[in-house]
């Protein structure tokens, strides 16, 4: 992870330099995450993926703004919160934030490949997190999925840690009594 982290910051470098190669190499490294992360706060693939590119886009378009190197992370995810919410904000006449759907989405909970929950349970969580609010169900996002440590999320979402925290808890208790029929009828 460190020399991951050394040969992203040299990336960043050479890309704020200009060289497009080195920029592609970080896209291809941070693409697939920033796509998941969008999926599951979206609830739709196509929208997932135009904002992936917007957000690629616009961070190669101020990559030279971007002070520390090793907060690239953080700055990454900011930009694909800023364009997801953007685009709620455009649609908001038509879709109210609070009832987006998650229909056509991969319910499949991936670790290393392959899903180790069954379909079942996928499908549970899935639902459960779709009747989260969107900032509760960003910070499952951001937290589970995502890896975030609690001062990346509040960089992020630009809010202060304690209110990460207590969206975070917050959400976890809904998904657990929302989940806890599911694991009593033996599906764990």
């Amino acid at each position: 992870m460190i020399f991951r982290a050394v040969e992203d910051a040299d990336l960043i470098q050479q890309a704020a330099r200009g060289q497009v190669e080195a920029y592609n190499l970080l896209v291809s490294r941070w693409e697939k995450r920033v796509y998941n992360y969008l999926l599951r706060v979206t609830g739709n693939r196509e929208d997932a993926l135009d904002l992936t590119q917007d957000v690629f886009l616009k961070a190669y378009q101020s990559l030279r703004k971007l002070e520390e190197p090793a907060r690239f992370a953080p700055w990454l995810y900011r930009i694909a919160h800023n364009e997801a919410y953007s685009l709620f904000r455009k649609r908001r006449p038509e879709t109210d934030v609070e009832t987006l759907e998650l229909e056509g989405t991969d319910t499949g909970i991936l670790v290393g490949g392959s899903s180790v929950f069954p379909m079942e349970l996928s499908l549970a969580v899935a639902a459960a997190l779709k009747r989260l609010s969107p900032d509760q169900r960003e910070t499952v996002v951001l937290k589970i999925y995502q890896g975030f440590k609690f001062e990346e999320m509040a960089e992020i979402l630009s809010c202060p840690v304690s209110t990460v925290k207590s969206r975070l808890y917050a959400a976890l208790e809904l998904l657990k009594a929302e989940l806890a029929p599911i694991r009593s009828r033996g599906v764990s």
